[in-house]
């Protein structure tokens, strides 16, 4: 199934989990899934994210196994599920989210919870899903960056010409405007 569907579903089933136990495994759900999408990128992505991914997965390892909790089946794990990430920034701006939404709910177990184990597993994967936002987002500014790039070598005389284009020998309604003096000065 395509990333971005998958992130869909996750973000669905955390907003409608109830209880302490489903949020966990919603989660653990949302780590397992950054975890899959980082190895797939990892493998097939663009080489100028393969780093970046690589420690996303690796990240989301760690906290998902912060979050092992016995509420997700052995085969109800969303992330095995994944077969592409058709669009690489939506699929990341999404996993951002979801990320976010995850943690938000963490905080919230954390901060309902008197037992000290789950306090601190929470505040665990609270650290690893931030860590994972910041991932994603380093991935999201590298392909703008790329992206930046691909624009200026479409547009090379932009930058001789400057930000507005080429001023000198411009006609204006019929005349030729050599410059900005010369039209404050009212010469034609």
């Amino acid at each position: 199934m395509e990333a971005e569907r998958l992130i869909a579903a996750g973000r669905s089933a955390l907003a409608g989990s109830r209880g302490v136990p489903a949020v966990m495994a919603e989660a653990w759900q949302a780590q397992a899934l950054a975890r899959a999408v980082g190895g797939h990128l990892a493998r097939y992505g663009p080489a100028e994210l393969r780093t970046d991914a690589r420690g996303l997965s690796e990240t989301c390892a760690l906290g998902s196994a912060v979050l092992d909790h016995p509420m997700v089946p052995a085969g109800g794990v969303r992330a095995s599920q994944l077969t592409e990430v058709a669009r690489l920034p939506g699929a990341l701006a999404a996993l951002t989210l979801l990320l976010g939404e995850a943690g938000i709910a963490l905080v919230g177990v954390a901060c309902g919870t008197e037992e000290e184990g789950l306090y601190w597993q929470c505040i665990e994967a609270i650290d690893a899903v931030d860590e994972s936002v910041d991932r994603v987002h380093g991935m999201l500014r590298r392909l703008a960056e790329q992206e930046r790039d691909r624009e200026r070598e479409q547009e090379p005389d932009r930058e001789r010409d400057g930000p507005f284009g080429a001023v000198h020998g411009a006609v204006v309604h019929g005349s030729v405007v050599r410059g900005p003096a010369d039209s404050v000065a009212g010469q034609p």
